[in-house]
């Protein structure tokens, strides 16, 4: 992709290297209680006390990301503020306003509004505090773990997930999570096919616009995006973890339906085009 030039996201907080706990996490009550059990054991609580006022309670040790590492960061917020100006520019010509999410760049684990996260959980959306957490091995996974790998790749991951929070904008993610209470596990899945498949568009959306505002797509890029649509379909992944499939346990839809939608969306652009909600099931 041709990023140069290109500015970055302000909407970032940078949690590598940070951990899972962060300062003062114990809260008051839990330094109290930390506080009694040293002074029974002989020690002097205040020194707890004043460790937490000077340095807070939790561990953050040096963290120094690799250049490759580093590189991948400015990249995403590179990513990340290509989809801000896209689609608050979509989202004026609809008469709506487009409020930008967060991203959380984080190592190892962190903590979310949806609960707890770690790197094994993938990229992914909290519509409860609208942030994207992305940890950015999952990067390295694409390419040596899904044959998945290409900067439009990495961008098509990003891109979907900001998919949702234009979904949780416009309403959809409500209208789903309601829906789903009151269905079978299989038809709740296949109702969050629908919802993820809408997300693929979506990227493509982003970048067929984007391409047309900052020339960003090179040779090549379109096909490392559709190649990453398939490597991660449901169908794929259970058959290399498992040797078979079940289809009743699909949640993100096929090799095949991922491919689709995203090219979709590359090919028409057009937001309204994107109704996943409404095709027969065997036409997704």
């Amino acid at each position: 992709m041709r990023l140069g030039g290109r500015r970055t996201s302000d909407n970032v907080d940078d949690r590598r290297g940070k951990g899972s706990v962060g300062k003062g996490t114990l809260g008051i009550g839990g330094v109290i209680i930390v506080g009694i059990i040293v002074w029974l054991m002989g020690g002097n609580p205040m020194d707890v006390a004043q460790q937490f006022l000077n340095n807070g309670v939790g561990t953050e040790t040096a963290y120094t990301p690799s250049p490759q590492e580093e590189e991948a960061a400015t990249f995403a917020k590179t990513i990340l503020a290509g989809t801000e100006d896209i689609w608050t520019e979509i989202f004026a010509q609809n008469g709506l306003k487009y409020v930008p999410p967060r991203m959380v760049l984080f190592s190892n684990a962190t903590r979310s509004g949806c609960g707890n996260a770690s790197s094994s959980t993938g990229p992914f959306y909290c519509p409860v505090d609208q942030t994207l957490y992305i940890d950015l091995s999952f990067f390295d996974q694409m390419k040596d773990q899904l044959n998945a790998g290409g900067d439009f790749a990495y961008a098509y991951v990003i891109a979907h997930e900001v998919g949702h929070h234009v979904q949780n904008l416009l309403g959809t993610i409500d209208k789903v999570h309601n829906q789903q209470q009151r269905m079978s596990q299989k038809d709740a899945n296949q109702l969050n096919v629908r919802l993820e498949l809408q997300a693929d568009f979506y990227a493509g959306v982003w970048a067929n616009h984007d391409n047309k505002r900052f020339g960003s797509i090179e040779d090549g890029d379109i096909e490392e995006g559709l190649n990453a649509a398939s490597q991660i379909g449901d169908d794929r992944l259970q058959m290399e973890a498992q040797g078979y499939t079940v289809p009743d346990s699909f949640n993100h839809g096929t090799s095949a339906q991922r491919n689709r939608w995203l090219k979709k969306g590359l090919d028409t652009g057009d937001m309204s085009a994107g109704d996943t909600f409404s095709v027969p099931q065997s036409q997704l």
